[in-house]
């Protein structure tokens, strides 16, 4: 049976390595434009395939299913939330990068602000990448791989052993992928995995509750609702990962950076062939993330079912649960989905590591007059260094005292917030200087370390809903004491076209009203049982919060509408009698 196993795992993944490159075949590579952005050519249904796969890997089924396991369905407010960023990024992000025609964020930092804030950027975006990124999918994808073919028994070395091992091998055709594709073969593969992983990872929680129900899907999903309905709350008490007042404030703010912003996910939008092809890419993504809760949530909520407390942590709930119930027919199929979402991911940061470090530092620093080719025999050479760090640190994941997925965020926790309020403050403002972003990152910096040694016990989302706000105030304030001279104007680069999607708004509006009737299903007014604990200082807190935020974008308008009045200067009595 093993054999069988084998065989359907090489013969899928040899078949998307196969189609990937027949599909790419006359992409020019040899351009800066065709390696790093496909030929600016991706139409929005590869854009949602390569999005919701680049998201949707092992470091999500792996761990915030052993968050479900541990907690409650509280945590798919990371999944559910999701849409609404997504919806921003259609409206409001997405139009300004491809009007100003950027390759990367720090790109544009550049343009709005100036070529040190773009390299300290692409730095802490490399850093990130290598130190949290990376790793952790290696992690996580050797995990559930060990799992589903018993590796560590067959080999009989260590769980650290084995991850090792595999992640060397996932880094190895990682970079096979990056080096002799680019981002077009990334993204066609990407598409293809993701059909692949919608049909399989939906198998792992429909066949579990078969399981349960004695061959009664029904059965087993009423009898998982009766064992425990508190267990299936979305509506997280003060104790939650995710209480509920973070919800439109720290992890409102923690999404607006992963999909708004962050490189690695991006990178896919920038690659359209026009806005109204970005627009439907972004929004069909945000429409399926509502529904990736039944495998990314579920599975750990039945797992919690089945197992109680035997599992070690939870980041085991999703490899045991796959082990136990999948067919072994099928484990093949399920191994070579996971394991081309683990390509996914771990391609979607490399191409875009090395992007950052050749356009944002390479080429300005090192060599300004190097050629195309040039750039990109640098960001391949990248590739397979950045990949290495990547392999040696993974191992060391399994160290995580609270678990891969709290890792990641947390990690991310040391320079996102940053980045977005740069971004946001870049677009609406046309006075804040190139000084205003470095000092809020080394603000940004100081703040959020010495929150993890004073306020360790406190969730993370809540620092993130006050120090967001604290970093816009300072680069407004910088702004206010110190403006620039001239202001900045975004010209349009004239690279696609900007006419939007004409059903974009029709189509949000949809998306958040699926997402509202998720919350109330898996709430006490639909099939949950209220958990209790919930805090009214919470309360106090997000209200708290939101009016801070509102205070600063109010003091931020007033500052700009004051300085454009004295640009325009005093108005003549023509003028006026004209108005009047």
């Amino acid at each position: 049976m093993i054999g069988i196993i084998i065989f359907s795992f090489l013969f899928y993944t040899i078949f998307v390595a196969w189609y990937s490159w027949f599909k790419t075949r006359k992409t020019n590579l040899s351009s800066s434009d065709g390696y790093f952005l496909g030929g600016r050519s991706l139409t929005g249904v590869v854009i949602a395939g390569s999005l919701i796969l680049t998201n949707l890997s092992t470091e999500q089924l792996v761990g915030l299913n052993g968050q479900g396991f541990s907690e409650t369905m509280a945590v798919m407010g990371w999944e559910v939330t999701s849409p609404l960023v997504l919806i921003l990024m259609a409206f409001v992000f997405l139009p300004r990068y491809l009007k100003s025609g950027i390759t990367t964020i720090p790109d544009f930092l550049e343009q709005r602000y100036d070529r040190k804030t773009r390299q300290i950027v692409s730095v802490l975006f490399l850093l990130g990448y290598a130190v949290a990124y990376l790793p952790t999918v290696l992690y996580s994808g050797a995990l559930v791989l060990d799992s589903i073919f018993s590796l560590s028994s067959i080999a009989g070395t260590s769980q650290i052993m084995t991850v090792s091992i595999v992640a060397a091998a996932i880094g190895i055709i990682g970079c096979g992928y990056v080096i002799f594709g680019g981002l077009r073969a990334c993204a066609i593969s990407d598409t293809i995995n993701g059909i692949g992983l919608i049909i399989g990872g939906l198998l792992i929680p429909i066949l579990a509750l078969v399981a349960i129900g004695g061959g009664d899907l029904v059965g087993g999903f009423k009898e998982l609702i009766d064992k425990n309905p508190a267990k299936l709350n979305a509506i997280g008490n003060h104790e939650s990962s995710v209480p509920w007042t973070v919800l439109l404030t720290g992890l409102l703010f923690n999404n607006l950076f992963y999909w708004c912003t962050n490189q690695s996910i991006i990178q896919r939008t920038f690659a359209a062939k026009n806005l109204a092809e970005g627009q439907k890419g972004v929004l069909f993504a945000g429409l399926f993330k509502i529904f990736g809760v039944f495998f990314l949530v579920l599975p750990g909520i039945i797992a919690s079912f089945l197992y109680g407390n035997t599992l070690p942590t939870g980041d085991m709930a999703y490899p045991t649960l796959v082990s136990d119930v999948l067919p072994l027919a099928l484990s093949g199929f399920l191994a070579a989905v996971l394991f081309g979402a683990i390509l996914s991911s771990f391609n979607a940061a490399l191409n875009s590591s090395i992007t950052l470090f050749t356009l944002d530092i390479y080429q300005p620093i090192f060599k300004p007059e190097a050629s195309e080719r040039e750039l990109v025999k640098a960001g391949r050479f990248f590739a397979g260094a950045l990949a290495l760090v990547s392999v040696i640190v993974a191992p060391f994941i399994i160290f995580a005292p609270s678990g891969l997925y709290s890792y990641l965020q947390e990690m991310f926790g040391f320079y996102n917030l940053p980045i977005i309020a740069m971004v946001l403050v870049g677009f609406f403002s046309k006075y804040v200087p190139a000084s205003a972003p470095k000092i809020t990152i080394i603000v940004h910096l100081i703040a959020y370390s010495l929150s993890k040694v004073f306020l360790g016990h406190v969730n993370f989302l809540y620092v993130l809903a006050i120090l967001f706000p604290l970093n816009i105030f300072i680069m407004v304030l910088v702004g206010k004491l110190k403006p620039r001279i001239t202001p900045y104007v975004l010209l349009d680069a004239g690279k696609v076209d900007l006419t939007p999607w004409k059903h974009a708004k029709a189509f949000a509006i949809f998306t958040i009203s699926l997402m509202i009737a998720m919350y109330v299903f898996f709430s006490p007014i639909g099939i949950a049982e209220s958990a209790g604990g919930y805090s009214p200082l919470s309360v106090v807190f997000m209200i708290g919060s939101l009016a801070l935020l509102g205070a600063v974008f109010w003091f931020f308008k007033r500052t700009e509408t004051r300085r454009e009045r004295v640009k325009a200067g005093p108005i003549s009595p023509k003028v006026t009698q004209l108005h009047k």
